[in-house]
């Protein structure tokens, strides 16, 4: 005799699909590279869905809820807010590249030369997205965004679909990664504003030793055509900076899933 489908059967199925898709969906509505204005908003719906069908059957069972009641909006709108919150964390993390470019760019004298961000939808520095072009290609490259999948997916274990899971002290944490993201960028771009503020130093000799020299006609060009140079130099090690900031990130969001087992 074959199996009868029942009303209970389809809503565990339905239920089962759902859950996941709001958190998974909210995580690429907001991630860096995937949830930017240059992947439609169908496009990174479409790619939900194509994840979540993929992960589903790895997940544990979901609780049982009626969706058209109260809890079912709670546990959607908790769903959604872990989501959004491990995007947020990744933004963070990729801001760095962008701060980083930035502050360079200011002290190199380069600020005038912006473009837009397409990602953004704002004007930034050609050296901030450099760098975040650069950081785009190295994440993929080292296969970051299947890590990311990775612990999206381990998440439905340590944090299950339910009425529990961003807390207070997560938000902490999050507003001390906006003092790491200035610090870490300013480490990266330290040795580059020590060359040019050593330069600065170099030309401001020059002029007390030749007050004839028209500095502003010698030293903004002298000082372009340096802080180009320095930051080709700087390219040797910009790659273990990215990796030590990508690590940091994904140890992030691997540490606090761990800690709400």
């Amino acid at each position: 005799m074959p199996s009868v489908i029942t009303d209970s059967m389809i809503v565990e199925w339905v239920a089962g699909f759902l859950w996941p898709l709001f958190r998974i969906a909210g995580f690429f509505m907001t991630a860096p590279l995937i949830g930017s204005q240059l992947l439609p908003a169908n496009m990174r719906l479409l790619l939900s869905v194509m994840v979540t069908l993929t992960v589903a059957p790895l997940l544990p069972p979901v609780p049982v809820i009626d969706l058209l009641s109260l809890e079912a909006f709670l546990v959607i709108a908790q769903q959604v807010l872990i989501g959004v919150a491990f995007g947020f964390i990744l933004q963070i993390v990729y801001q760095v590249f962008a701060l980083a470019g930035q502050i360079y760019a200011m002290q190199a004298g380069l600020g005038f030369a912006s473009m837009a961000d397409p990602a953004n939808g704002v004007n930034t520095t050609v050296m901030a997205q450099f760098l975040v072009i650069g950081g785009n290609m190295l994440f993929v490259s080292m296969n970051g965004h299947l890590a990311v999948i990775q612990i999206l997916t381990d998440s439905f274990q340590l944090i299950p679909i339910g009425y529990t899971g961003i807390d207070r002290e997560l938000f902490w944490e999050i507003v001390n990664l906006g003092g790491w993201m200035f610090s870490a960028a300013f480490l990266i771009v330290l040795p580059g504003i020590t060359a040019l503020l050593m330069v600065q130093a170099g030309l401001g000799i020059v002029t007390r030793a030749a007050p004839s020299l028209n500095i502003f006609s010698l030293g903004f060009p002298f000082m372009m055509t340096f802080s180009l140079f320095i930051a080709w130099i700087g390219l040797a090690t910009i790659t273990s900076h990215f990796e030590a900031i990508f690590d940091f990130g994904l140890g992030f969001l691997r540490d606090w899933i761990e800690s709400r087992a």
